[in-house]
Parts: structure tokens; sequence; C-alpha cells
């Protein structure tokens, strides 16, 4: 049974796949009106979320199948205590895909160890999420005709960005990629990301304090907004706030073909009168999460139809079980009784597999 639960588990050329299926469905939206009739769709959301799961739901609607499920933990039976690995053996009965998003990181792989279908990824946490990375690579793909050779800039929280680390990994594969990262230092792209993603790819990378500096040089400029609540300092954040938002003015020296994203919702970080700037992709960007989801969708039933199923956790080869803890309190492996497992690094280190925590031995 193939899942969803991080962008590197489909291949480049299953991605292409999933966005040549996607651009297909733009171009051809009756051609898909009947193609999932008689499925359904359960959307397990245990916090809260607009536009993925509404986007999960028209997704699943315009190829012709119903939604079943829940936007709120309490009114499901979480809130007696039911496990992640229970509650998916239980919808599986009742739905042919699901789409889980969770705030421990994790829990959609827990999910894929004991469903019998489908699991995607809505998002775990800090951790992932995939379906907001297919959601970027379409909407780039769209805008800029391409997906390698591509300069582009990360602004904001890059620390605790699960959309910016799920976007870096997936691009990394592609060629002539540069990664240029705006963050103040509180918010910094994690290391271990840099390390074993970017430098293990050959992805130039290099960090700034200003989107100024390198404005003229960006293809793409992928915004994310910088958290009050991150701060151990209030003065600091009221210092460095501003330096981190888009406006017209920082807009002057910028490629005409630049596009801006940002996965949404947004507070400050883009003024309104970026918003009618040809290059603001963000709400096209939006849009483009339907076309792709309703292409994952697709392309997922259709490949359960060609592998069997199995009635035992699935474990991947390169996970090993360990007496190891994680140290990450928002990691599914420290809330449920569940297997611990853990990745070896090449350091000779190991890794959460659920979270990607480096792990004490």
């Amino acid at each position: 049974m193939r899942h969803l639960i991080d962008t590197t588990d489909i291949s480049v050329e299953e991605v292409d796949r999933i966005i040549s299926t996607a651009l297909d469905i733009i171009a051809d939206r009756k051609k898909y009106s009947e193609v999932c009739r008689g499925k359904k769709l359960a959307t397990l959301f245990y916090e809260p979320s607009t536009r993925t799961r509404l986007s999960f739901t028209s997704a699943m609607m315009e190829l012709g199948g119903s939604v079943l499920g829940f936007s709120d933990a309490a009114s499901s039976s979480v809130s007696k205590g039911e496990t992640v690995a229970d509650t998916v053996r239980v919808i599986g009965c009742f739905a042919d895909i699901i789409a889980m998003r969770h705030s421990k990181e994790g829990a959609p792989l827990v999910a894929s160890q004991y469903s019998e279908v489908p699991i995607i990824n809505a998002g775990d946490g800090s951790h992932a999420h995939p379906t907001q990375t297919l959601t970027d690579l379409l909407t780039i793909r769209r805008e800029k005709g391409r997906l390698n050779n591509l300069t582009i800039g990360f602004c904001g929280d890059l620390k605790f960005g699960r959309t910016v680390h799920s976007l870096i990994k997936a691009l990394s594969r592609y060629e002539g990629i540069n990664v240029v990262l705006i963050a103040p230092e509180e918010l910094r792209l994690p290391s271990y990301i840099r390390r074993e993603v970017c430098d293990k790819n050959h992805v130039p990378t290099r960090e700034v304090a200003t989107m100024e500096e390198v404005m003229p040089e960006l293809d793409i400029l992928y915004m994310t907004r910088v958290q009050k609540e991150r701060f151990l300092d209030e003065e600091e954040f009221e210092r460095l706030k501003d330096s981190f938002i888009l406006n017209p003015e920082r807009l002057r020296n910028a490629k005409k073909d630049m596009i801006i994203l940002h996965p949404l919702p947004r507070v400050n970080e883009i003024t309104r009168e970026v918003d009618n700037d040809p290059r603001a992709a963000y709400f096209r960007q939006v849009e483009n999460g339907k076309f792709v989801r309703m292409a994952l969708i697709y392309t997922l039933l259709e490949w359960a139809k060609e592998r069997p199923t199995s009635q035992t956790p699935r474990i991947a080869d390169d996970l090993v079980r360990g007496e190891m803890r994680c140290g990450n309190r928002q990691c599914i492996s420290n809330c449920e009784d569940v297997d611990r497992l853990f990745r070896p690094t090449e350091t000779g280190d190991y890794r959460c597999a659920y979270c990607e925590s480096k792990v004490k031995q």
C-alpha cells in the first residue's frame, strides 16, 4: 500500500506524474468528474484547518467521490483516549482513502503502519506538509514553466515552518536549485536540514539578514510568518519584525517575472498592496492545491489497486527498533504506545523515525 507521509516517499518521476495529472485535470475537468464515483475520502483533522481540509473536500467531490470525517478531535473518539492506530483501522472500514492532520509529529506515519487504505499526511505538527509541497511545485511549474534552474528565497520562520522544510526537500532533487535563507537568528533553518538535505544533494545554500540584499536575483520568494511567540526576547522581535514584511517598496528591485508564494494564512508579513502585483501568486497557489490533491487522490487510489494489503504493521526497511527515547515532546512516540523506531544517519547517530529529531544514545 502506497501512502504520502513525506514528500520523499515518492520519486521525482512520481512527483512529475502527479503534477502532469494535475495539469491534465486543469485542461479537462470533465474527464475526471466521475473517476472516484463510489469512493470515500475520510478527512481526520485533529487540529484546525480551513484551506487544507476544504481543499481535500472539494478535490474529492470534483472527482465524483464523497467525504466523511471530522474537523475537531474533541468530537471524535480521540477524546475518549482512542489511539491513532485504532482510529485508522476503524475508519478504514468506512473509507477508501484517508487525509490526516495531527498536532503530534509522526502521527500520519503511525497511521500508515496500520491502515489498509492510503494515508495522506495533511500536516503533522512542525514536521512535514507534503501536499502543500505538491501545491507549491505545481504552482512553480505553472508560473515558471520548470522545476529546475531556480533561485528561491525562503523568508520568515524557517525553523518551525513545515512547509519550508518539505519544499526544500522536494526541490533538492532537481538540478540547478539555489536556496537563499532570509530569517532572524532565532528562526533559522535547522542545521540538520542544511547538512542532510542541501549539502548532501549539493544544493548551494546561504543565509542573509534582509530580503533587499538578494531580491534582484530571486526567481521565487517564499514568504512565511515571523512568529512573535518563537522569540524569548520580545524587544528583539519588535526590533526585527518589520525587516521581514514584504511591501511594494521591497519589490522595486525584484525581477519582473519573480513570483511570490505563501502557504497561508498570512497575518502582516505581506501587505495588502502587494496583492495587486501580478507577481503575487499565493491565491493562485490556493487553487492549485485543489487540483494537485485531486491528482494525488486519483493516483493513490490507482496505486492501491495494484498492491495487496497486509494485516500486520508495515515498518520501512531503513528503520530500526531501539530502546532510545525521542526528546521531542510533540512527537507521537511520547504521546502514544508506538514502536520506538529510528533512522541511522551517515554520521553514526540516529533520528526519530516519527519527527526526525536527533536522538541521544
